[in-house]
Parts: C-alpha cells; structure tokens; sequence
C-alpha cells in the first residue's frame, strides 16, 4: 500500500501508485455514500442534459420535483422539439431564469433537424446547441456517453483548491485554466463518468464552501487543509481573518488567504 501523499503535494502531481490510491478512495466512497437522484437511474443523455440545465443556479432538492414532473410531460426529445414554447414554459414556471427553457426548446428542435433525434456525442456538436457551455457539454458527454473528459463547476474548483491550497480568485482566467488541467490529470479516462459525478458529490455534500466536513472525506490524506485546521498558525489566521473583508469575489470562487473559501 503506498504511503500517503505529503501535504504540500498537490494530487495532480502524484507519481501514478498514489494517484491510483486517490481515484480509488474517491470512487469507493461514492459508490458507497452517493445520492438515490432521479437522472442517476439510467445514463440517458436526455435526461442527463435535462438535470443539467435545470441545476444551473438551482439547488438539487428544488429540482427534483419539477424535473419529474417536466419529464412527464416531455419523455423525449422529440416530444420537446414537438411542443410549443408557451407549453415549455407553462411546465419550467417556477425554477426561474426563462432562457433556460427557451434554449432547451431550441436546442431540441436542432437535435431533430441536425442529429437524428439524439444528442450529439461530439464537444464540436454539442457546444454548437444553444444554451450548452463547456461545463455542460463535459458533464452531459461524460456521464451520458463516457467521453473522456473532465468536468469544471464551483464544486468541484473548490476541491481542487482546497488539494493545492491555491488562493485568490478561482474564476480569473489563468486559475481557471490551471484548475481545468488539474481536472484533465486526476480525471479517471477508464470511468470518467463516475469520476466525474464522484467529484461534484464530494464538493456538494462533503467539501462545502462553509464548514466542510474534512472527518468524513475520502480524500482527506492528499488534502493539507484537515492538518493545516489542526495548527496554531491556521487558528492563528482565523481569528485575524474574522471580520475582514479581501478583495472583491465571485460567491463561491474566492479563497482567502487563510486556504477558506467564501460561499
């Protein structure tokens, strides 16, 4: 059994036996402890696609319900290029932010035109759908299709961060573009699927922006912050940070120079 990576090195820089330990107590763990949610039943990319969409700038527990009940109302594809706008709105009233549902509609009706009916298994083809972005091309294409790529949302730039103890703002170009190839190294190409939603799990239930709960992580051991917490010069920055507000941060992106993330 290899020995637990030093604090100080950050996962992405792993010789290959300790990154193999990494993915694999991460998988384990999500196997084991991940969520019963309804677009995890089956790995339908319309599905998939629909959960997406509807989880951008809305909490899970809020999606649920109308997920459900909008996938009732529109089981395929088809059945969404079919309907009129108004019916598309009449069934996403109440999750809000309305350009998400006129993009769905739109993008369904050049699925059927362009791609047979079936959303497309290339980056090129599914960036060029309306309202498909990087994160949700990487997310629908690698759960859906296993495509070996990896994904980059807020919970997931929060566990990297946290890993390599990067500060400052996640969301400037050049930390995203080194978060991106971080993912790109840790991802699992043999399961990037489940890589991936085991990633964006832990940064939702265990990694959170507050409190986080660094007892119960699987990857705790590759993670300086559990240590660092343990240490007067980490209290010692704490107590100083309290009250004091740093530069200007995007909610959820901004590490404080103490390794804490705002939220």
């Amino acid at each position: 059994m290899p020995r637990a990576a030093n604090i100080t090195t950050a996962p992405w820089t792993l010789d290959e036996p300790h990154l193999k330990q990494f993915r694999g107590n991460l998988l384990k763990w999500f196997h084991r402890e991940k969520r019963a949610l309804p677009w995890r039943k089956r790995r339908d990319p319309y599905r998939i696609w629909i959960s997406e969409i509807m989880l951008q700038q809305t909490r899970v527990a809020a999606v649920i319900p109308y997920y459900e009940r909008f996938l009732k109302r529109f089981p395929t594809i088809q059945s969404l290029a079919r309907a009129q706008i108004e019916t598309v709105l009449q069934f996403w009233a109440g999750l809000g932010y309305y350009s998400r549902a006129r993009n769905l509609h739109q993008a369904a009706k050049q699925i059927v035109a362009q791609h047979d009916g079936e959303f497309p298994q290339t980056m090129d083809a599914a960036l060029a759908l309306p309202g498909i972005g990087a994160y949700t091309s990487a997310a629908i294409l690698s759960i859906a299709y296993g495509f070996p790529v990896s994904v980059l949302d807020g919970n997931v730039a929060r566990v990297l961060a946290r890993l390599g103890a990067i500060q400052g703002d996640l969301r400037a170009p050049k930390c995203w573009s080194e978060l991106k190839a971080a993912s790109e190294t840790l991802l699992d190409a043999k399961n990037p699927s489940d890589w991936n939603e085991s990633m964006m799990e832990l940064g939702a239930m265990i990694c959170t922006p507050r409190a986080p709960n660094c007892n119960a992580c699987p990857i705790a051991k590759f993670c300086p912050r559990p240590r660092a917490r343990n240490s007067k010069r980490f209290a010692r920055q704490a107590s100083e940070a309290r009250g004091r507000k740093y530069h200007d941060c995007r909610r959820g992106y901004c590490s404080t120079p103490m390794g804490e993330l705002c939220s």
